[in-house]
């Protein structure tokens, strides 16, 4: 009988700091992961990512994401400890793989789980036994037992024999200089009790607090719950929101007051909709899953109806202010503060701000925007460029709207300035005739 444990070699590679680690998908979650790999645990670090630009960037030490810097990415570039290749063949080098891949929705609010399935079907190939897998890509519960597991699996490579494969969601707050990758705790799942031993040792080297649980679809479920109950407490903000502008109660100061009881209360925020890579899109993984076992999450659902309409109760609230000037949006200059998807970020994955600047168009709206951190992107097939703030621009606009409140813009002087100025994030300090909140 063979008294050797599964794994055995792994684990002593992983406590001595000899594994090779890697990465799949260098993006918002894969690049501030693999640098807190190659900073806490010292270990050597290959990056793998599709595009040859990222990994060249990656291998120069220069950062295309706003959460690292280059004096954090170029001291590891430079010794080698952190490695990018578009060489998918190099896995069979890695005694731990990390997958960090969009998982989004598809037009039908159903799961796209094809980044994934790509990403395992480029390195299963190269796999050695022994090895890691483990799963960040927000997802639904089942997935990383039955999709990713299967697509690992060979003849030379089995579960909890030489292949050991988890769910770890990634809990990354573009812009949070508090909470960072290494001092959030860790959610780790194993398909089966080793692999859960094996995730957990993998991420303590470099986590200061990692949290197993007893299964991958636990784990999977656990980052729904997070994102869902962000998302319905928002609804319930945003519903609240319509209801005290027609009872005249401003729902800032009711938030305010709310949240000083020092129990049973979390403040949440309305504002012009939901962005960001988690929040909007999350909860449909679940009102999917739950249609297999012939549930239906009305509550969940009935949050995503409220949130979406969020951009266009914004338009309805910018023409109603521009009536109350005898001015029609149809043909008016708005000028648009912030088209990232929250503050002091330049992360524009699923902002609230286009869908309100389309909706405004819509109705004939002349849009010009501002961000501080977005240059320029992409609508509709054109570029779009940010203008400079001057108080030239500001007395040309007919309305100024606030969709993101991002700290280094001068909102003295845009107030001081504008005929309309609508604030739907609730950073103005000032007051006036001119002065509309959400």
């Amino acid at each position: 009988m063979n008294s050797v444990v599964a794994g055995t070699a792994l684990e002593t590679k992983l406590k001595d700091g000899s594994a090779v680690l890697g990465v799949v998908g260098l993006g918002y979650v894969g690049l501030p992961l693999i640098v807190a790999m190659a900073e806490k645990a010292g270990n050597k670090c290959i990056g793998f990512d599709i595009s040859p630009e990222r990994a060249q960037s990656v291998n120069d030490g220069i950062s295309y994401i706003g959460d690292i810097s280059n004096e954090e990415l170029a001291p590891h570039a430079a010794s080698g400890r952190i490695e990018a290749t578009t060489d998918f063949a190099r896995a069979a080098q890695c005694d731990a793989i990390a997958i960090c891949v969009p998982t989004p929705l598809n037009a039908h609010n159903e799961p796209d789980v094809s980044y994934m399935v790509s990403a395992a079907q480029e390195i299963a190939p190269y796999l050695k036994p022994d090895t890691l897998v483990t799963l960040e890509s927000t997802t639904y519960p089942g997935t990383t037992e039955e999709i990713l597991l299967p697509l690992l699996e060979s003849d030379s490579l089995k579960l909890a024999e030489n292949l050991f494969v988890a769910f770890s969601p990634e809990r990354v707050d573009p812009g949070n200089e508090t909470w960072k990758i290494t001092n959030t705790p860790k959610v780790v799942g194993g398909v089966e009790p080793r692999s859960t031993e094996l995730a957990t040792l993998f991420y303590s080297q470099f986590i200061e607090t990692v949290v197993p649980v007893s299964t991958a679809r636990a784990a999977e479920l656990s980052k729904l719950f997070e994102n869902i109950f962000r998302c319905v407490n928002i609804a319930l903000a945003n519903e609240l929101a319509q209801l005290c502008e027609r009872m005249d109660i401003d729902i800032w100061e009711v938030v305010d007051a709310a949240k000083t009881k020092p129990f049973g209360f979390m403040p949440f925020y309305p504002g012009p909709g939901l962005g960001g890579h988690c929040i909007p899109v999350d909860p449909f993984y679940l009102t999917w899953k739950a249609r297999e076992f012939d549930f239906h999450t009305q509550f969940i659902e009935l949050a995503g109806r409220i949130n979406d309409d969020m951009p266009y109760y914004v338009r309805r609230r910018l023409m109603d202010a521009l009536n109350d000037q005898g001015k029609p949006l149809n043909g008016a200059r708005i000028l648009v503060l912030g088209v990232a998807y929250k503050a002091d970020i330049d992360d524009m994955r699923e902002s609230p701000a286009v869908d309100c600047i389309t909706l405004i168009k819509e109705k004939g709206g002349q849009i010009v925007y501002h961000d501080p951190h977005v240059a320029e992107y992409v609508q509709d097939g054109q570029t779009v460029q940010s203008v400079d703030l001057t108080a030239d621009e500001v007395r040309a606009a007919d309305a100024v709207v606030i969709l993101a409140g991002h700290s280094a813009v001068d909102y003295d002087m845009v107030c001081e300035n504008a005929s309309l100025v609508f604030d739907t994030r609730n950073v103005l300090t000032a007051e006036g005739d001119n002065i509309v909140a959400l």
